[in-house]
């Protein structure tokens, strides 16, 4: 599996010369880093650098995704995590990181492991101890459990799954627009991870709530997601609650899982924005991650 790509090392060195705060965006399954250009946009405009970095050997495009599905296979939790572990204490300046979905999953990891000054995790996906499991949540995530053999594999989802899963909240029209833009397959091994989190105490899908430098939390979730509904980041929120930080959490109106991507996306970026404000300045000189590589 590929470490830090050529793309991901020009990014940190830009974040590193830049002398401004890092934001990290993580993304998460059938998307790519490309699905957060315009939140880069206007962090960057705030004051802050930016990255975007992918999955262990994401494809650059849509088009190379959809070409070579393969590329996507057999990546787990703990794979993704210690990815981005690595990007990160390449910078000099400790990041904020914001993820969504199974990236919301893997910004808490992250934030556990102390490496996030502040942390936003939109509409993220379940860790051990999360109990709650709606109908939504397991029919959004059926194209993949349904098959015990996806767990090795990389799974696209039709439209129809699509639409169901990201874009119930947004007109059929934007729905065709958000599905041939940003959609590619995802690899399985991480929604079989999380299905069994709970019966599995050696899980990789854990996160260390407790962490004094975890630092401020704040989860956002859409109203009407299907496949992160409220019960599920609600739980998630609590069992942050654990930690001594400060922990938030909100509810964006109206939204389902594509509200990041879909046209109502300043809202939820702007509410990120704000958050990751109150707590971190562009200009400001947090503690840097230790230099050697967190792996647990």
């Amino acid at each position: 599996m590929a470490g830090i790509t050529a793309h991901e090392t020009e990014q940190i060195a830009a974040a590193n010369a830049s002398g401004r705060t890092p934001v990290v965006f993580v993304h998460g399954l059938w998307l790519l880093p490309s699905s957060w250009n315009r939140w880069r946009a206007v962090f960057e405009e705030a004051g802050y650098s930016t990255l975007a970095p992918g999955w262990p050997d994401d494809p650059e495009t849509v088009a190379e995704g959809n070409a070579n599905p393969k590329a996507f296979a057999s990546k787990s939790i703990k794979d993704v995590a210690d990815h981005f572990d690595e990007v990160i204490r390449q910078l000099t300046v400790k990041p904020a990181v914001i993820g969504h979905s199974f990236g919301g999953l893997m910004t808490q990891i992250l934030a556990g492991r102390g490496l996030s000054a502040a942390s936003v995790a939109v509409d993220p996906a379940p860790f051990r101890g999360v109990l709650p499991l709606p109908l939504s949540a397991l029919k959004a995530a059926a194209p993949v459990l349904s098959n015990p053999f996806n767990y090795n594999k990389a799974v696209p989802l039709t439209f129809k799954q699509f639409r169901y899963a990201f874009a119930n909240a947004v007109s059929e029209e934007e729905a065709k627009e958000l599905y041939e833009t940003y959609a590619v397959p995802a690899p399985g091994e991480p929604l079989f991870q999380a299905a069994a989190a709970n019966l599995n105490p050696w899980t990789e899908d854990k996160v260390d709530t407790r962490n004094p430098e975890r630092g401020p939390l704040l989860i956002l979730d859409g109203e009407m997601d299907n496949t992160v509904p409220w019960s599920i980041a609600n739980a998630s929120f609590k069992q942050q609650q654990k930690n001594s930080g400060v922990t938030e959490i909100a509810m964006i109106p109206g939204r389902g899982h594509s509200l990041t991507i879909d046209s109502g996306w300043r809202v939820v970026a702007e509410t990120s924005l704000a958050f990751i404000q109150r707590f971190v300045h562009p200009g400001a000189i947090v503690a840097a991650p230790m230099a050697t590589a967190q792996t647990s």
